[in-house]
């Protein structure tokens, strides 16, 4: 299922997440040059397109060795030295836009699930087996066309005025279809025992409004491809003119990426949280009649979130302006989008040609049976998942994760004990933030229900457009509840993890706390290396540039001494200028600013994680094995885990729209931490050395 529901943007906006996993079209600033010297970047790895590679075969230790490159030095390369040979042997699968554990981890959770899904198949009383049935059926979805869909397309071509309009949008955000403003419940930031409906920017068909407005060869391309895209699927829906009009279509999101706020100030906790009654909404953003929308996606409220406000103000102009056939233009491409995959097979290549091929440089579509299996736990999220944890996800792991968690809290705890430039009223109230923390590892412990829901065997294009609306129902329903404070975002299956400031929690699916991240049966080195520092990652989120502005009950408040925010943010411009000076393709640069969050998240989390390692040895000396230390084992532990190779266009991609660096980078962090250097013996001459006080030092 292609479309985003209302339910999935609200993860992406709380989650601050390890890792963004492989997607066919991602969403959402020329760098400064940087005050050290610039480290040249290995070039991402082409590679021939064949079967996926197995995860690799991990030693007595926990770390395949066989994937070094040890002629590589480890000072000049760190990520080369741990991960070389893996790199230049490891080939990208033809699905895939890029390649390393955290795809071969959901490759193994795919390949569960789909076990669990092939035996419920064939099962009439299976809710899950009717889902993964209609889709695998394309004999179906093919000989009925593009009949599910043209009730919809009617709909929107009868559309004559603004009124009919605006009640057209909220039916389709009911459905997930995308338009000119996002909106979700979540937490209110300020209050955060009380969910509100929070509203933002939308109105492009491409990731960023960097697409629309940097005039470089490669955006310029994309553009070109962009607006064939648009013409194709204007023709698919059976549109006439459709070359002239996928012209317009691209005029009018121009004109809306001109209004947009660019990705650094969006990020931002504090700029984004302007709270506006309907009455000052419809001020600041005149043209659009926000009320009746708010109430047709049934948000009863008379508060809503606006996170760019002056966005809102000149989309509602441009919408007000537009022509009506530019606005239905624009809904028709949406709707074909959002329901590609459950319409015949023309019009997903068409969408994946664009936002698979052209934006991201993966050849082929995943097979239709791995794509069932994505659209069945897309549907039916907890139904699935019950079943999956009671198969993978044993109970040692699980107790093995809480002393893990329980020592690198701990080590965080003497950190923020033991720094210089924080205060001590401010380290007291770290402290509360810190002892308040709910740490969730490997499933929930409540479970939905989706009883109401009909999947039918026959009907994939109906049970998407069913579940869309159930998703966006049992979203609007918190609104004037109590917090569901047992609720996860992201699925037990999912390989990755994230930290959610309102709720002040750390979260860990089953589904990454495997090999080579955690076994519960390898060297301590390689687990704090490993899961210890993505653990670390997610503690120090809630004390990074955004998540150091939530206190210890969630909320957004100033809450730090301004001496504090000052040495906060001179070491944040730091790590900002070190980030600069990669540059990683021609001309195209990590965005120090953009991904400043996660930077430090690697930084902090890593740190933390090697106190932790050490505490737990209780004063004994690591073992040596295979001729390595304990140290020198838990900083391959962390490269380890970073290995991945990108196809050129999905490198370029994620500059723009991934807040989290490449893993070269990632890995290369290593280089601020006085204990790599002594570990590896790195000395002045080699690349990433970093003379003492220019290792950069926060938490």
């Amino acid at each position: 299922m292609t479309h985003t529901t209302p339910a999935t943007t609200t993860k992406i906006r709380l989650a601050a997440m390890l890792a963004i996993l492989p997607l066919s079209a991602c969403t959402t600033a020329t760098a400064d040059t940087a005050a050290v010297a610039t480290v040249a970047s290995p070039a991402p790895v082409a590679t021939p397109v064949v079967a996926a590679a197995p995860a690799p075969t991990i030693g007595n230790f926990g770390f395949d060795t066989a994937g070094m490159d040890r002629t590589i030095l480890p000072g000049h390369d760190f990520y080369g030295f741990a991960n070389g040979a893996w790199a230049r042997t490891t080939e990208i699968p033809a699905d895939k836009s890029n390649y390393g554990m955290f795809t071969a981890l959901g490759d193994l959770s795919l390949e569960r699930t789909r076990a669990i899904l092939d035996e419920a198949r064939d099962d009439p009383n299976s809710r899950l087996g009717r889902a993964y049935r209609s889709y695998l059926d394309d004999t179906t979805v093919e000989a009925r066309g593009m009949a599910p869909i043209t009730p919809w397309l009617a709909r929107v071509r009868a559309v004559s005025t603004r009124a009919e309009y605006i009640a057209l949008l909220a039916e389709g955000d009911r459905a997930g279809i995308g338009h000119m403003f996002g909106g979700y419940v979540g937490q209110d930031d300020r209050a955060p025992e009380n969910y509100i409906f929070t509203m933002g920017q939308g109105g492009l068909g491409m990731p960023d409004r960097d697409y629309y407005l940097e005039q470089t060869p490669r955006f310029a391309g994309i553009r070109t491809q962009y607006v064939a895209y648009l013409e194709r699927m204007l023709t698919l829906a059976g549109e006439q003119n459709a070359p002239a009009r996928a012209r317009a279509l691209m005029a009018f999101e121009t004109a809306i990426a001109r209004v947009h706020w660019n990705k650094n100030d969006s990020g931002d906790a504090t700029k984004t949280y302007n709270k506006y009654t309907l009455a000052q909404l419809a001020r600041i953003a005149p043209g659009f009649d926000f009320t009746a929308y708010l109430r047709g996606v049934g948000v009863n409220q008379d508060e809503v979130i606006v996170n760019q406000p002056s966005a809102f103000t000149g989309i509602a102009r441009l919408v007000s302006r537009a022509p009506m056939q530019t606005l239905r233009d624009a809904m028709i491409v949406r709707s074909m989008g959002a329901y590609a995959n459950e319409l015949p097979n023309a019009v997903a290549e068409a969408n994946f040609a664009f936002y698979g091929t052209a934006l991201s440089g993966t050849p082929q579509m995943e097979p239709r049976a791995k794509r069932a299996v994505r659209f069945t736990e897309q549907v039916l999220e907890d139904e699935l998942s019950q079943t999956y944890v009671a198969r993978h996800f044993p109970a040692e792991s699980k107790a093995a994760i809480d002393a893990l968690v329980t020592n690198v809290l701990g080590a965080m705890g003497r950190r923020i004990d033991a720094l210089e430039w924080m205060q001590p009223e401010t380290k007291a109230r770290a402290r509360a933030k810190l002892a308040n923390f709910t740490t969730k590892i490997g499933y929930p412990d409540r479970w939905r229900s989706y009883d109401g829901l009909e999947i039918r065997a026959d009907d994939l294009f109906g049970n998407s457009w069913r579940s869309a609306n159930f998703e966006h129902d049992y979203m609007v329903a918190k609104l004037g509840q109590p917090l569901r404070r047992w609720e996860w975002f992201m699925t037990p299956m999912t390989v990755n993890a994230y930290a959610n400031f309102g709720m002040n929690e750390i979260v860990f699916p089953a589904a990454i706390l495997q090999p080579p991240f955690f076994d519960p049966n390898a060297d301590p080195a390689i687990n704090y290396g490993g899961i210890g520092a993505v653990i670390g990652h997610e503690i120090s989120h809630h004390f990074d540039d955004q998540g150091a502005k939530y206190d210890e009950n969630g909320r957004l408040a100033d809450w730090w001494t301004p001496s504090d925010v000052t040495a906060f943010a001179a070491a944040g411009r730091r790590l900002i200028e070190q980030y600069n000076a990669y540059e990683i393709l021609p001309g195209q640069r990590i965005d120090g600013e953009f991904t400043l969050g996660e930077n430090i998240g690697d930084l902090a989390g890593l740190a933390v994680a090697y106190d932790a390692y050490h505490t737990s040895l209780g004063g004994r000396e690591a073992p040596v094995i295979d001729g390595m230390t304990g140290d020198q084992r838990f900083f391959l532990g962390w490269a380890q885990v970073w290995r991945r190779n990108y196809r050129e266009a999905n490198l370029a991609q994620r500059l723009t729209t991934d807040p989290h660096s490449p893993s070269i980078q990632r890995t290369w962090v290593v280089r601020n931490l006085d204990a790599w250097y002594a570990a590896y013996g790195v000395e002045t001459g080699t690349a990433l050395y970093l003379a003492p006080a220019d290792r950069v030092r926060i938490w």
